[in-house]
């Protein structure tokens, strides 16, 4: 895979030579423009798509060889809908991750060790979620991973290691945060679209139709149907063989600090 890194270096000594040939042929503007043009390409994908580990290492999937999945629930806790899933989860003696955000972590704290009581981990997804999360300076994004660390310890005694990245977003800011925090970045193997898919066939589906071993499912708390289809889901994965655990024994991680 490509690294940030080496991406970084490759187009330094594009641009150096681009300079020395221009120095002696003139090259046309439009060389040094499609060069830029593929840098901002590359850069953009690497910081969209999570598991190109382009920035930083990304746990996105579990051994190749193994009968086991994961479930994840990112943006909770939810007052109301996190209850529901986890009255479904514990009908179907079922353990999943809580990647929370530390806002909503603070403001339901009994919600929040609700859910670690059941068996699940409780998991940083950064403190306010919001949209420009990743635009922020690194020291901005690394206290709020803190604030939200605090905010988990205060409701269940423990702080957290696995945090996934809003949006699944990552860069500079982002990576420099993580690193300086240690922590395990999390990302997933099939994103369910939850929140934006109404047909709960279509989600069944989408999920579903190449759903393998070492796969890491990414929900939401308040996803649109994510309650209709939990029940059919779980069903559905233990019809072909596979076997639901927490995605720290799906990667051989250690969830806690």
């Amino acid at each position: 895979m490509l690294k940030s890194k080496h991406v970084n270096w490759l187009f330094a000594f594009l641009f150096v030579t681009l300079i020395i040939l221009d120095l002696n042929t003139t090259l046309p503007p439009v060389a040094y423009i499609i060069a830029f043009a593929c840098y901002v390409v590359i850069q953009a994908y690497g910081s969209a798509v999570l598991a190109a580990e382009f920035f930083v290492p990304v746990k996105w999937k579990g051994p190749k060889d193994s009968n086991e999945i994961a479930l994840t629930f990112d943006d909770g806790p939810v007052p109301g809908s996190t209850e529901s899933i986890l009255q479904i989860l514990k009908t179907y003696n079922t353990s999943a991750a809580f990647f929370c955000i530390g806002k909503k972590v603070e403001e339901n704290q009994s919600l929040v060790r609700h859910i670690h009581d059941s068996g699940h981990l409780v998991c940083n997804h950064s403190y306010s979620h919001k949209f420009t999360f990743d635009l922020q300076s690194s020291a901005s994004i690394f206290h709020e991973l803190e604030n939200t660390d605090r905010a988990i310890k205060a409701a269940i005694g423990m702080t957290p290691v696995f945090f996934r990245p809003p949006y699944g977003v990552t860069n500079p800011m982002v990576a420099s945060a993580i690193t300086r925090g240690k922590y395990i970045t999390i990302g997933w193997s099939i994103r369910s679209l939850d929140t934006a898919i109404r047909n709960r066939k279509k989600i069944i589906r989408r999920i579903t139709r190449s759903l393998k071993g070492g796969d890491v499912i990414l929900l939401h708390d308040h996803g649109f149907t994510t309650l209709e289809i939990l029940p059919a889901l779980i069903e559905h994965i233990r019809s072909v063989g596979l076997k639901i655990v927490r995605i720290d024994d799906l990667l051989k991680e250690k969830a806690y600090a």
